[in-house]
């Protein structure tokens, strides 16, 4: 396939995969080879209605377990899970501040020079560092997308080489925001359990651990063809949950509905909530996990950063027998969540195609 609208370009690389940023500076007139989808996979502009939007929980309304707001939207809670994998969270108690203050430290970042940026480097086979996750071949796909991503919790996760140390104020920055993520995730877990009506409301927290926690900065520069690319590949998240932050000013997050991509608006100061592989295995799949991609934009940057919140990997997951009975039968195996983590990095973006590793086939 040869490029479109042809022109001479520089070729710049991080290691051996080319550094989508560097190439935007460049001010191509084409898109390269290697970025190129085959038109199955090319996003498509979908009339949907403008009321097909992922819920809105106001975490404010959750607070006295006994009023009526409460269990209203707790109601709602249990069928944004249940029928979109995703909502979004307004009022969840974290200082804007902290938001703001991650959001530009993230940005000074994926402004500096090339080579600073290559001290921290995505080694083939990992998702720690500065560069393209899952990428495992030469001919493969890329995604028009530079990424940082580090270990955060528990501490022996973290690769302290690949924490950047310029911006100054990046550790110090990052860890005060992770602190209060994942305050929130315990209190969604908690929620979550509610909603389910059938577990103890700390039975996911319980059975966790010490859970690990991982964050991606995702920079999605300005693209000459958007309509033949995507920002990130369809995938489900191997978490338990996802906590995205996204910019207001440009639509990038698109969910699988009912066959459709649906676009995530941005709410200011909200976050992106989003069910996990874990979640759906656990719930036996009452709670689904969902694909999601992020395109990109002509004229637009966009920065998201996303939180992955996940059991300890030295927990045996399996569904809970409270989801198991003869109208839905056990639809996964058990298996070590360490075990499903390394399956997970080590194979590529496909749909939900990694969650095949859980599942237990159908009985004919």
């Amino acid at each position: 396939m040869a490029p479109i609208l042809c022109s001479s370009m520089p070729e710049i690389k991080v290691g051996h995969i080319d550094d989508i940023q560097e190439l935007r500076r460049a001010r191509p007139t084409m898109v390269p080879e290697r970025y190129i989808r085959d038109n199955s996979e090319r996003p498509t502009r979908a009339r949907l209605p403008d009321s097909l939007q992922i819920p809105i929980i106001d975490m404010s309304k959750m607070i006295w377990e006994n009023d009526v707001q409460f269990h209203h939207e707790l109601a709602k809670l249990a069928t944004a899970c249940e029928e979109w994998g995703f909502f979004q969270v307004i009022n969840h108690g974290i200082d804007t501040h902290k938001l703001e203050d991650m959001e530009e430290v993230a940005r000074e970042f994926f402004d500096l020079p090339l080579e600073e940026k290559e001290k921290y480097p995505m080694k083939p086979g990992t998702i720690q560092g500065y560069g393209h996750a899952f990428v495992f071949s030469e001919d493969q796909k890329l995604d028009w997308c530079n990424m940082l991503a580090l270990g955060v919790e528990p501490p022996f996760i973290r690769d302290s080489k690949l924490w950047p140390t310029n911006p100054s104020h990046f550790s110090e920055t990052l860890d005060k925001y992770s602190v209060e993520i994942r305050k929130l995730c315990h209190i969604l877990l908690r929620l979550i359990a509610r909603s389910l009506r059938r577990v103890e409301e700390n039975v996911f927290n319980d059975m966790f651990g010490t859970a690990v926690q991982a964050v991606r900065m995702n920079y999605y520069p300005p693209c000459p063809r958007p309509d033949l690319v995507l920002g990130l590949s369809p995938h489900s998240d191997g978490s338990a949950l996802t906590v995205l932050q996204q910019e207001t000013d440009t639509v990038g997050l698109q969910i699988l509905k009912d066959g459709a991509w649906v676009p995530v608006h941005p709410i200011q100061n909200a976050l992106v909530i989003n069910i996990g592989d874990t979640i759906e295995v656990l719930t036996n799949g009452k709670y689904k996990s969902v694909e999601h991609r992020a395109i990109t934009n002509k004229k637009k940057d966009r920065l998201s950063l996303v939180t992955f919140y996940a059991p300890s990997y030295d927990v045996e997951l399996g569904p809970l027998p409270e989801f198991v009975d003869e109208n839905r039968p056990c639809m996964y195996r058990k298996y070590n969540h360490g075990d499903y983590s390394r399956h997970y990095v080590t194979n590529r973006l496909e749909g939900k195609k990694t969650l095949e590793f859980a599942k237990i086939a159908e009985q004919l």
